[in-house]
């Protein structure tokens, strides 16, 4: 099967069990400040797990776009993604573990046709804050059953006989492997229980005597994933039982493809087939004849898709220094220092993202929509980190005056120019020097460390937690969008936001410097409606509908068939899953801290509510 053909099936099953089909949110969150990016299903959703209700329904499936950057240097090996696909079928408040386990196997064995004594299970084997999984390990075993196949628990330690034999089946792990955590300091969380694929490949002894799901020699591959979210971890470290319990579901879709097609690895599946293709023309190489050759291949490849879909997303980001921007001029420079490695001379990016857009346009329109931004700034950053490597180059000489480079400045010319340690020796070596390697390693460490911090929690709290103080400055997000309409045109238009406990963040078009004039204006157009206390009123309805009634929102940006649009009497209506306030005068007064330029033509603000008006 084809990742066509799984991710159409996928939706099609559960459509059939009554879950109403929703589009891939965008990779840049709009209502969680807590991530750069999306990195999994449920934080689109979060919102509706701790309670709202979807406008779509209690039943839902998607195939949510995903990128985590907190492994990007691991990124080469045979097994890591920057961005991936990821399918999910969720459960809000509706059913729960008998109907999710029932139909995720129904799904692999009868609609994939995946033998079930290739299929291991994990549960969480239970601690002080909650007990085993005893009900997932019934669940399992019945369904095994009906195939005729014994499911008994397996024991910690001991190793996993030949595929196809009876025995041992489902294994229980701690919190590490089999719980899944609030989005935020607290919320909604539970235990899981994962799917394993056994590839039959035998077991590699450097990961232990012993072979069993967990292992990480790749004869077993984790393939689903089923959260049952029946606890909420309160600001004091307990875990209570959960008002609403939902499922959250989550299945690698290039991973699946990889076993469906009985792939070694992901990159060896049609996602990268044209890719590579490009690859080995711009550089006269062949993927597969040699592996350090093929690291940077697979580089190459995951980075430059992935800065495709970021560029090309509803709320696309350029390359810059800060933020999700810094993300992606990093993942295109870190491809062109690999392009380099393979013997690459001319440009090459733009055409590798061209045909990421071809192959994902169909199901991803915003590619297609975007492909002249996508393409120019990739192309742009290209022709600039060219001239920068140019620049480190002769940096390097003035080093090598002295034959001797110390870490520091192997580690200036990787953060300043971009070389990769590698780069730099290579260079060195070619030049009859020397380098003082573990000092670089020790500032590189740093630099990781910070980078991870950056990529998996921007801000502490943040609307993940549907805090008091963040629920009120979402909503007056949307008064401060509102009243910057009113003072300064409708030319005003959202391009970000990002919300914390202490204050709001606002990014918009605007072609020039707010005045003073123009802030105070801004100010009281909002605290006005706060005094004026409105009730804030929500209603869902069609996208045309919506757009019929005035209301704001990214329309270029696919929405189901239903939205929530929330309204502040005459003054304000968009569109939006965040959570709100009751009414304005919950809100406080209005105060702008400061008005900045991002970018050009792109103008930020930061405000908070304090007190009551």
């Amino acid at each position: 099967m084809t990742i066509t053909d799984i991710r159409a099936a996928f939706l099609a099953f559960f459509e059939e069990k009554g879950h109403a089909v929703i589009p891939s949110a965008s990779l840049i969150p709009e209502n969680d400040p807590t991530v750069l990016f999306t990195t999994a299903g449920m934080h689109p959703l979060v919102p509706y797990l701790v309670g709202q209700p979807h406008p779509m329904g209690s039943r839902l499936v998607d195939a949510q776009k995903c990128l985590r950057t907190d492994d990007i240097d691991d990124v080469g090996d045979n097994r890591h993604l920057t961005f991936f696909e990821m399918l999910g079928n969720w459960s809000l408040g509706d059913y729960f573990k008998r109907e999710a386990i029932a139909w995720s196997f129904e799904f692999l064995i009868d609609r994939l046709g995946i033998d079930p004594r290739r299929l291991y299970i994990t549960v969480f084997e239970g601690d002080n804050n909650a007990p085993r999984d005893e009900e997932s390990i019934g669940i399992w075993q019945s369904q095994f059953e009906m195939k005729g196949l014994a499911a008994e628990i397996g024991v910690a330690g001991t190793d996993i006989p030949a595929t196809g034999a009876d025995g041992a089946r489902i294994y229980a792990y701690p919190k590490g492997q089999n719980w899944w955590n609030p989005a935020g300091q607290t919320g909604p969380c539970g235990p899981d229980t994962e799917m394993f694929y056994d590839t039959e490949r035998p077991h590699d002894t450097a990961f232990g005597p012993i072979c069993h799901p967990n292992c990480d020699c790749g004869r077993f591959v984790e393939i689903w994933n089923d959260v049952f979210m029946e606890y909420e971890k309160t600001a004091d470290g307990r875990f209570i039982p959960l008002s609403q319990k939902n499922v959250d579901t989550g299945m690698g879709l290039e991973r699946m493809a990889a076993v469906m097609q009985g792939k070694a690895t992901v990159f060896d599946t049609e996602a990268f087939t044209g890719i590579f293709s490009v690859i080995e023309e711009s550089s006269g190489k062949r993927y597969g004849a040699d592996e350090a050759a093929d690291r940077s291949f697979r580089i190459i490849a995951d980075h430059l898709r992935a800065a495709t879909f970021i560029v090309g997303d509803p709320r696309g980001m350029v390359p810059s220094n800060v933020g999700q921007g810094y993300i992606v001029r990093r993942l295109i420079r870190r491809a062109i220092r690999e392009g380099r490695r393979l013997g690459i001379e001319g440009l090459f990016v733009a055409s590798v993202a061209a045909v990421v857009i071809g192959e994902y346009g169909g199901e991803y329109a915003e590619l297609e929509t975007n492909r002249t931004r996508i393409v120019d700034a990739m192309a742009d950053e290209e022709t600039k980190f060219r001239k920068t490597l140019e620049k480190g180059l002769k940096q390097l000489e003035k080093m090598m005056q002295d034959r001797v480079i110390s870490g520091a400045e192997a580690f200036d010319l990787f953060q300043t120019y971009g070389f990769p340690l590698e780069l730099t020796q290579e260079l060195i070596g070619e030049r009859g020097g020397n380098l003082d390697v573990e000092a670089f390693r020790t500032e590189f460490a740093k630099h990781q460390d910070l980078s991870r911090s950056a990529s998996a929690g921007t801000f502490k709290g943040g609307l993940a937690d549907h805090g008091t103080e963040t629920t009120r400055l979402h909503t007056a997000t949307h008064l401060l969008h509102a009243a910057l309409r009113k003072v300064l045109g409708e030319h005003v238009a959202q391009k970000g936001s990002n919300i914390t406990p202490e204050r709001l963040r606002f990014d918009f078009v605007h072609p020039t410097k707010l005045t003073p004039e123009d802030l105070k204006a801004v100010e009281d157009a909002v605290n006005d409606v706060i005094r004026a206390d409105v009730p804030i009123d929500r209603e869902e309805m069609t996208v045309d509908a919506a757009k019929e009634s005035g209301a704001i929102g990214l329309f270029e940006q696919k929405y189901g068939d239903k939205v929530s649009v929330y309204t502040v009497g005459d003054f304000s209506k968009e569109i939006c899953g965040g959570p709100h306030v009751t009414r304005t005068g919950d809100l406080g007064i209005f105060k702008i801290i400061k008005e900045e330029a991002v970018s050009a033509g792109v103008r930020r603000i930061k405000a908070t509510v304090t007190g009551r008006v």
